[in-house]
């Protein structure tokens, strides 16, 4: 296994996108070409958000006539519909919310897991977890172990943006700090609940910045192994107040994307997968990343909400046939998955 510097990480971004590709991509042969997906649904439970990060365009003060909070029993019909459409697994994240309870969530994953024991509830990010903890004046370990008493098996990765104090104070002054983050993640990881990485990139950020975010990340799988993939979300600026202020006037180009995929399947080999998400990138570029060393598709979905809300004009869900279509025109092995890429079904 290498051992990285980010130094040497940032001096893979300087090398040309094709080479990047052929090397990430023969990672992703060597371990039988497949690319996989999820029969997941997204439910973002509330957009009322006390950190209101200038990244954002999902967030809505409590007053605001477009401001929601799900109920238990809301979050519950989506979950079971979710279930009546084949779904393995339910992603909940929302925002940060002064008037959530750990209750709230304990509730809700009880009754999904009494109802649907087979379904995996992944759910809350770091950031979700920390102001959990503020709120109800607990350690983050307690409040985890309380959540997973209730049924929580998996964290999304939702939360990270950029491992980097200086660019955080721009784009997410108000959530947590980078070490913090990657601390609520050790901790997960140490108590047995697994969880997935992001980086937010194509913003203020340059390819040091993103070069040390994935060292960091690198290292805490080496301590840990608790992480199973990594997602870089490309970051959309429309209705962002980052665009509005002039730092963020259009999103990153497509070989920027593609090399970004390219280096994180290169240095976070100690990662399951690495993800072209589709929501952000597009079904045309994810289906390009999936031969620059992205090896998962995400999933279905069902229903996401905070990229639209960024300006995304990808489609709400993603049907398994067309999942299929793009692994295959990308000439790879397509396969259902779960939460924890124990793989379920090859498709020939």
């Amino acid at each position: 296994m290498e051992e990285w510097t980010p130094k040497t990480i940032e001096e893979l971004f300087a090398l040309d996108v094709h080479e990047l590709g052929e090397l990430a991509d023969s990672i992703n042969r060597q371990n039988g070409n497949i690319v996989t997906f999820v029969v997941n649904r997204h439910i973002n439970y509330t957009n009322i958000c006390a950190s209101r990060c200038p990244l954002c365009a999902f967030y809505r003060d409590a007053g605001d006539s477009d401001a929601y909070f799900m109920s238990a029993e809301e979050v519950l019909e989506k979950a079971a519909e979710a279930v009546k459409r084949g779904a393995t697994e339910l992603h909940i994240v929302g925002a940060l919310n002064p008037e959530i309870s750990i209750e709230y969530f304990e509730r809700i994953f009880r009754r999904i897991k009494s109802k649907f024991p087979h379904v995996i509830v992944k759910a809350l990010t770091a950031t979700e977890i920390q102001f959990l903890s503020q709120i109800e004046g607990m350690s983050v370990e307690e409040v985890l172990l309380r959540l997973k008493d209730a049924g929580l098996q998996a964290m999304p990765g939702g939360g990270a943006e950029i491992l980097d104090d200086g660019i955080r104070e721009v784009i997410c002054p108000k959530k947590v700090k980078a070490e913090e983050w990657l601390r609520i993640m050790e901790i997960a990881h140490n108590i047995g609940l697994r969880s997935n990485a992001t980086m937010l990139f194509g913003h203020i950020e340059e390819p040091e910045h993103r070069a040390v975010h994935l060292y960091k990340l690198w290292q805490l799988q080496e301590r840990t192994g608790g992480f199973v993939s990594f997602i870089p979300l490309l970051f959309y600026p429309e209705n962002t107040e980052l665009n509005a202020s002039g730092l963020v006037e259009e999103r990153t180009n497509p070989v920027d994307v593609l090399k970004t995929i390219a280096v994180s399947r290169i240095v976070l080999r100690n990662f399951s997968s690495i993800r072209a998400y589709w929501v952000a990138l597009g079904e045309k570029l994810a289906q390009v990343a999936l031969n620059y060393g992205a090896n998962d598709l995400d999933g279905t979905l069902m229903e996401e909400r905070v990229t639209h809300a960024a300006g995304a004009k990808t489609p709400l869900m993603l049907p398994t046939d067309r999942i299929l279509g793009l692994v295959k025109g990308a000439n790879k092995i397509a396969a259902e998955r779960d939460t924890f890429y124990n793989i379920l079904r090859r498709y020939s």
